[in-house]
């Protein structure tokens, strides 16, 4: 079904009959396994990048981490642990990091993670680009958010020629 057959399909709907239908979509997401929580922007992102890492031979086959786990949203059947970030355009940096250090600290933090997915989606959930940087990118590229007192990553051009493009469609107009 196209856009303009949801919008014939919703513009008649009362407010309050759109938050019916939005919480009946939340529900029936979580059903399929889709979402497991109510972040749903976070969620299509690690749903994408553990598919895409699955469909694809010759990388690692992940699966979610269990829930609540911290900075890791995907293992590796080695074992590999992978912190999944998602961006919607025209967004160009990915939500924080916490856990990973202070901007004054001397010595580098602890290893929370052996890669970064980052997953950048359309304002219609479909996949634009998806990421791969290791823990040493990480650390080579991350930028302190003072408010959030955390890190987080700006995907600019040299971010993009540093890192794995594991995936990229091409018909989505991107302009990186």
């Amino acid at each position: 079904m196209d856009n303009q057959k949801f919008e014939k399909l919703v513009d008649n709907l009362s407010n309050e009959d759109l938050w019916l239908f939005f919480a009946f979509l939340e529900r029936k997401l979580k059903e399929k396994g889709l979402v497991r929580s109510r972040n749903i922007v976070g969620e299509r992102g690690e749903f994408l990048a553990i598919e895409t890492y699955n469909k694809i031979p010759g990388l690692p086959k992940l699966q979610a981490a269990p829930e609540g786990t911290q900075n890791v949203d995907a293992i590796s059947r080695k074992g590999e642990r992978y912190s999944i970030k998602t961006l919607t355009e025209p967004s160009s940096t990915t939500g924080v990091f916490y856990g990973t250090g202070n901007p004054d600290d001397k010595e580098k933090p602890e290893k929370k993670f052996e890669f970064v997915i980052v997953v950048q989606i359309d304002k219609s959930y479909t996949p634009k680009r998806i990421l791969e940087l290791s823990w040493a990118q990480f650390l080579k590229f991350r930028r302190w958010h003072k408010t959030m007192r955390a890190w987080n990553i700006s995907i600019t051009k040299e971010v993009l020629n540093d890192s794995k493009i594991i995936f990229e469609n091409k018909q989505n107009g991107n302009k990186q």
